[in-house]
This record gives structure tokens, sequence and C-alpha cells, in this order.
């Protein structure tokens, strides 16, 4: 078999692969944005398996300049996708539109217009840099969220699939950018066609073995099931949960400034894994940053709703219930609540 025959067959692959995903994705979880996005960026990775190879010239033929566009924006897919994996809260704004349109276009013009113009390495190496710079706010996303993810069964998985696709990309796009208007053979298409169908087989896989409700959580799903575990073992997680409660309620833990969940570990004196399980399995959440948030939230209710305090700003109230900034807070009180905190505070007014 050539080489050019066995890069076929791997590009295929992949992109068999890939739409297979795409579709089993949109079906079973259009209704989640992950989920979405999740299709999204498996059909545009469909159309990087169709157009990329190693090396660029000059002259793009105008059939393939789309599928290189849609290749180069769908980095951005990646990112929010990234974004959407890791934090359930998260929703998409006209902006994001944007940028994927913006990085979609410059990827366009740099195949009709500025490369065959002579300025094949400038185009190669621009885009090529922006593709660099979406992976890192990726990366970034995950190392930030990753530990507040209190579903075991996902986490790894979750890292797995970013870090997997974040590897490929990086590698690919630093390889761009060293041999940009050049062609290196048969040999490097190949295998970077048969790295490309492994790395999608191994998220593939990785995939399947999580429950897809795990993965992806139904924006609208119903509270996780608690976990009911034997007499013994849940007489000792109430008392560590009776003792969580108290730091909530009494000390105001959540108050603190960047508190993580290993924090609350280390004064309840217990692995960290066996806080989250607790969390998790006991108490419903799926997310320390909700978990705690909830309490926030709570303060900041009763704070709104006395008379006392009916002068005092809303940031204010935030501030001290642990929150960093107004924009978080309002966000986080309106998902919980469905109003704004200053139309919450007129609701109580009105109503007393």
């Amino acid at each position: 078999m050539t080489f050019a025959a066995l890069e076929l067959a791997f590009r295929a692959s992949a992109i068999a692969l890939l739409l297979v995903l795409a579709v089993s994705l949109f079906t079973d979880f259009r209704s989640v944005l992950a989920g979405r996005l999740g299709a999204a960026f498996a059909l545009g990775s469909a159309a990087h398996a169709a157009s990329y190879s190693v090396g660029t010239s000059s002259l793009v033929p105008i059939w393939h300049a789309p599928l290189i566009a849609l290749s180069t924006g769908n980095i951005v897919v990646f990112w929010l996708f990234t974004r959407a994996l890791f934090d359930d809260d998260f929703s998409l704004r006209w902006w994001h539109g944007l940028i994927w349109g913006l990085v979609t276009a410059f990827s366009f013009i740099g195949c009709v217009w500025i490369a065959p113009g002579g300025n094949v390495r400038f185009s190669v190496t621009v885009v090529n840099l922006i593709v660099l710079g979406f992976i890192a706010l990726a990366v970034a996303q995950t190392i930030t969220s990753w530990s507040a993810d209190l579903v075991e069964r996902r986490r790894r998985v979750r890292v797995f699939i970013v870090c997997a696709a974040a590897l490929y990309g990086g590698l690919n796009a630093l390889l761009q950018i060293f041999v940009a208007g050049g062609d290196v053979g048969d040999i490097a298409n190949t295998v970077n066609a048969g790295l490309l169908a492994c790395v999608v087989a191994a998220i593939a896989y990785a995939m399947m073995r999580v429950d897809g409700a795990d993965l992806f959580p139904a924006a609208a799903a119903a509270p996780a099931v608690l976990v009911q575990p034997a007499a013994t073992e849940e007489s000792a997680d109430q008392k560590l949960i009776d003792a969580l409660m108290r730091l909530m309620a009494d000390e105001r833990i959540y108050r603190q400034e960047n508190i993580t969940i290993g924090t609350l570990a280390t004064r309840l004196k217990i692995p960290e894994y066996r806080l989250r399980r607790l969390i998790n399995q006991r108490l419903g959440y799926r997310n320390f940053n909700v978990f705690l948030n909830n309490h926030r939230i709570e303060e900041a209710k009763a704070a709104l709703a006395d008379p006392a305090q009916a002068e005092v700003p809303v940031i204010t109230i935030a501030m001290d219930a642990g929150f960093q900034s107004l924009g978080p807070f309002n966000r986080a009180f309106k998902a919980v609540t469905g109003v704004t905190p200053t139309e919450y505070r007129r609701l109580k007014v009105n109503a007393a």
C-alpha cells in the first residue's frame, strides 16, 4: 500500500468517526450547549481531516479554501466547547460568533489572497499563532475549572478530551509555523493523518466509558440521585455533613477569598476525594463553585430582604457574601432566583 493510499484510509477513518460522533452528540444532547458545541467541534474537525496537510503551498484550490477556513475557525469552537464542558452555566454571547467569523474569514482570505500574493509564511504564521492562542485559552479554562468538578466519573475524561485535542492541535500549529511554505512529503502527511485517526478514536472510546448524562448534563435535568450508603457509612457521612454545614452556617467559610475544596477538606481533616464524593453523592451538587455560590446567594437574599440594609449597595452585599465582582454575582443570583438582585430587593420591599 502506498503512502498516499494509507493517508487516504486514515483520513476517511477519522472523518467517518467524527461524523458519527457529531450525529450522536446532536441527536442525544442537542438541548445542551456543550452537546451542540461538541457536535460542531466534531464537524469542524472533520473539515480539518479532509483539508489539512503538513506544509502549505501558495496556491490553494478554491474548493479547498472554505474547508481550511472552517478548520481554522474550529479552534474557536474548541475553546467554547471547553468552556461549556467545564461550566454547566456557560452561555454563548453574540461576540463569540463574531470571533469565530473573524478567524474563519481571515483564514479564507489568507488562502485566496494573502498567500497567493507571495506572503505564505506570514499567512500561515498568523493563522497558527491564533490557533495556539485559543488552545492556550482552552487549557487555561481546563486548569481553572477542573478542580471544581465533583463528578468523579467525568473529571478525567473531560481533561483527556481537552488535552488530547489541544496536544494534537498545538503540535500541528507549531509544525506548520516551522515548515510554512514548504512541502515535507507524503510520509509526514500519512503520519499526521494516522495520528489524527488515533486521537479521534481515543476520544470516542473515552466518551463511551462514561454516562452521557454525566459528561453533558441536561440543562433542565432532575436533581442528582443521591446515593444511600450503608448504615455505618451513613452515620460517618452525616457527621461530616453536619461539620461541613457548621463551617458554612457558623463560620461562613464560603466568604473566604479563593476558597477551594482542598481548604475545606483540610478543615474537616478528610481526603479531598471523600469530600468531593460527599458533596456530590449526598448533597446532590455537581460543581463545587455552585455549592459555594448557593450559600453565598442565601446570605445575599437575606441581606437584600432586610429593611435595615435597604441603602446598602448591591455590590457591597455581593462582596460581603464572598463574590469577587458584581457580574458573576448577578448571573449566579438570577440563575437561582429568576430575578436580578435589584428586582429581588424591590419585590421584597413591596411585599413588606
